[in-house]
Order: structure tokens, then sequence, then C-alpha cells
């Protein structure tokens, strides 16, 4: 693998979105508006419940991580979608580019943006209403890590999707993330769903990140659960991701052989 070809085509993703002023709008205009709401929100239901829980930290801390994996998701699949819809997917592989440089130059552009909007919430919470994601301490990069994993799996996976049923099936990739916080405790605990509902949780990596955070909040000690947590979270993240990847490449090689690789070329459209 070529880290060189890797980079051009994140560079590639890089004068895209300099080039387009809308682009920095729909990837943060959201994260911003959540994160002013919900800190709103929270300030409230602290003053009217005399909470000895701290709601301030827990959702904004929610929606800054749960704005992280969105980001990253969307990421990928936008960057896999500008190349569908400019008709230009097909001359990468005119070039020397492998699939795997191809997958990672996109990556390396979701973590990017990922992490500049993980930036800039925590900015924004901190200024507004005094939010300190570092209270967290360095289970932050743990955390972090297995987000980014199962964010890039999710990714790699919808791009995948988007790929075999052709560019209208992009809109299957924009509820993911909704869907998913449903099941991973990122506003409640998991206890909350019900059993069957819980079962399909645990198989998510992501419920085991918002179950620890959410107990290292309220208590502010370290969990006996936190470690394992972390390496069942970490190693279905890692499961996922390599999954994703030999999706992604079972349907490249299928479009190749049936030839309907040939719809995403300049002459199809």
């Amino acid at each position: 693998m070529s880290f060189a070809r890797t980079y051009a085509v994140f560079l590639r993703q890089v004068y895209l979105f300099r080039g387009n002023p809308t682009r920095p709008a729909s990837v943060f205009l959201w994260l911003v508006v959540d994160i002013i709401q919900w800190g709103f929100i929270s300030k409230y239901l602290s003053v009217i419940g005399h909470a000895r829980f701290d709601f301030l930290s827990a959702i904004l801390g929610a929606i800054i991580l749960w704005g992280f994996v969105s980001r990253v998701q969307q990421g990928m699949m936008t960057s896999f979608l500008e190349d569908v819809w400019s008709q230009n997917f097909i001359n990468f592989f005119a070039s020397p580019l492998k699939l795997g440089e191809y997958l990672s130059g996109l990556a390396l552009t979701s973590i990017a943006t990922g992490l500049t909007g993980f930036v800039l919430g925590v900015i924004l919470a901190g200024a507004a209403f005094g939010f300190d994601v570092f209270k967290i301490g360095l289970y932050l990069i743990p955390f972090m890590a297995i987000l980014l994993l199962f964010a890039l799996a999710m990714g790699v996976f919808i791009s995948g999707v988007i790929f075999r049923l052709g560019p209208t099936a992009e809109w299957l990739g924009w509820p993911i993330p909704l869907v998913l916080s449903i099941f991973s405790g990122v506003y409640y605990p998991i206890a909350t769903l019900p059993t069957a509902l819980r079962l399909f949780a645990q198989a998510i990596p992501t419920s085991y990140v918002f179950e620890s955070l959410r107990g290292l909040i309220s208590t502010g000690t370290f969990s006996p659960d936190l470690s394992r947590n972390l390496v069942i979270g970490g190693g279905l993240a890692l499961l996922y991701l390599a999954a994703a990847y030999l999706f992604f490449i079972r349907i490249y090689r299928h479009n190749l052989e049936s030839g309907a690789i040939a719809k995403y070329s300049a002459e199809s459209w």
C-alpha cells in the first residue's frame, strides 16, 4: 500500500471541501445547533429537578461524542458519493491506485472532519456551558478509538450498499446514526430498553462506550467493568470494520464481473 496514493485521495477531498463553502456548514451546523439546544435543556433539567446527577456533562458529552461518530460515518459516505456524483469513480482505478488505498484516503478525510467537529464542539460547549470533556481523563482516548473504528465500519458498509444498489440508495446512509443511537445508550441507560432490544444493543460497540461514560460521570469513579467494556467494544468495532472492508471488496468485484460498474462512468450518465 502506497501512502502517497492514499494521501492524494485525501488531498483531493480537501480541495473539494475548500472549493465548496456550503460543505463546512453541512458538516458542522447541526453539531452547533445540537450543542446549544441540548446545553440549555440540560441546564433547565438540572435547575428544576435540583438534580445531583450532572445532566450537563452527561448530555453534552453524549452529543459531542455521538456527533463525532456521525461526522466520521457521513464523511466517509459523502466522500465516496462525491466521486460518484462527479462521475470520477472509475477514473481512479485506471491508475495504479488500489481499492484499499482509495478507502484509506476516504477514511483520512472522514477522520479529519470528525476530529475538527469534535474540537469545535468541545470549545463551544466549554465556552457556552462550562463543559469540560477532559473530566473523563485518559479514558477519552480508548472511548474515541472505539467510536472511530465503528464509525469507519458504518461508513464503509453504507458506501458498499450504495455501490451495489446505485446512487439513489444514499438515503439509507443518513438515518443510520440516529437509528443506532437508540441502541447505543447515548442518552439513556441500556437497561431502559426492552429485553429483546438490550440483546441487540450488546452487539453494538458504541453501547459499551456510552454505558461506561455515563457510569463514570454519575459516580465519579471507574467501574470494575470498565476494562471489560473497553475490550468487548474494541473487539466488536475491529470485527465490524474488517467485515465492512471485505463487504466493500466483494461488491467491487461483483460489479466488475457483472459489468454493473459501468453505470458509474461518465458515459452512462
